[in-house]
């Protein structure tokens, strides 16, 4: 029923099941980006005349968007990027760098680990992870061991796996930390595209936003950051945009946002993320969540049906991705199979080595769904799926 607002899905023949990586793009977002460069193409804060006015009213437009949807306090506390990897680096460097200890999951991407990694931590010199259980579920009671083990700790956890659609509880893992006095940001690179998110509710000190994989345009991002740590963040980059005054001596900068913005920023990128925004909206999460919650469910019964599959999670607690394998037969030759059947699908470890190697495996095949995804997609995944493993298995 929402394909017909994506023309990707006019214009291919492909079942698309990789929204995990990124998501399609509905006509909106792509035609305010097309207007932009065609009818009033100019950079923002800088020129007075009226393109260059309009160009800046849609932007910080996109940044008040942002705003209200997240539920944060005001527009200082959006600081566009271009993407959650961004945004994460921003947080390592320019705040995070004086904690004794990081604190992540087992459930991280490689964003969320290699930037610490920069920072010369290691596991048990500088960086710490909470186990998980069985059905990789989120050990509270070991992260509650690693808080009171390190008084000077920075949690840094995703909200959603990228790996297995797995969703950990952010505002508990977020009281926690408060309790023990430490700062939290969240990796919400797979958030929005499926669930509404309030910062008041949630009460994190950072978190990390993706545009790509919430309808919008690629290289377009964001970090929220509460109010009472904008004065403790220092300036990723400095340059144009982000002065107030310069001379061959010293040099001050703006306040938040516009001291963390240099140079010219993605401008229809940032355009478009907004109306993508403004699309969910127009939607509403119930009627997502729904959707997703029919179509999860039905890939997940039908998933159970073919011979020698395995799971590593179970439904419950999970979103949008659903990680399998077959016994005796090797991911990427499913991978290869079923891309000749126009399924698109990802295989292999998904940016996320450490949980793999804890599982004992090179990777897992991944169907990722979103609302636009309906019941024919599932059949025919499964359709090309029962074919390869016949080629497979003879």
């Amino acid at each position: 029923m929402y394909k017909k607002d994506f023309p990707y899905f006019n214009n291919s023949k492909i079942v698309y099941l990789d929204n995990a990586a990124t998501t399609q793009k509905p006509k909106s977002v792509i035609d305010s980006q097309v207007q932009y460069y065609e009818n009033y193409c100019a950079n923002t804060h800088r020129s007075n005349f009226g393109d260059a006015n309009k160009a800046t009213l849609n932007f910080e437009n996109a940044r008040k968007t942002l705003k209200e949807f997240i539920g944060a306090s005001s527009n200082e506390e959006i600081i566009f990027t271009k993407g959650v990897t961004e945004s994460i680096n921003f947080v390592a460097n320019s705040f995070a760098h004086d904690f004794e200890t990081i604190i992540i999951s087992s459930l991280e991407h490689h964003s969320n680990i290699v930037p610490w990694h920069m920072q010369g931590r290691s596991l048990g010199d500088g960086l710490e992870v909470v186990r998980c259980n069985e059905n990789l579920d989120f050990d509270f009671e070991n992260y509650e061991e690693l808080l009171k083990n390190n008084p000077n700790a920075f949690v840094s956890i995703t909200h959603i796996s990228n790996a297995f659609g797995k969703v950990h509880d952010i505002k508990k893992i977020t009281q926690l930390a408060h309790k023990y006095d430490a700062v939290v940001m969240i990796d919400g690179a797979q958030s929005l595209a499926h669930m509404s998110v309030d910062m008041q509710d949630l009460d994190v000190d950072f978190f990390a936003i993706s545009a790509h994989k919430t309808f919008g345009p690629t290289g377009v991002g964001a970090i929220y950051v509460k109010d009472e740590h904008l004065k403790d963040l220092d300036a990723y980059q400095t340059g144009g945009a982000t002065i107030h005054e310069v001379d061959f001596n010293s040099s001050t900068l703006l306040d938040s946002p516009y001291k963390f913005e240099a140079g010219t920023q993605n401008i229809a990128g940032i355009i478009g993320f907004g109306e993508a925004l403004k699309y969910i909206s127009e939607i509403g999460y119930e009627k997502i969540e729904q959707a997703e919650e029919d179509i999860f469910n039905y890939l997940d019964q039908e998933l159970q049906k073919l011979p020698n599959i395995i799971f590593y999670n179970e439904l419950k607690n999970s979103v949008g991705s659903r990680s399998f394998n077959f016994k005796g037969i090797v991911h990427d030759d499913i991978a290869i199979l079923v891309s000749k059947m126009n399924v698109a699908l990802r295989v292999g470890h998904h940016c996320a080595q450490p949980i793999m190697k804890q599982l004992d495996l090179k990777g897992t095949i991944r169907a990722s769904i979103a609302f636009y995804n309906d019941r024919e997609d599932v059949d025919k995944l499964i359709s090309a799926l029962k074919r390869a493993l016949c080629m497979l298995q003879d």
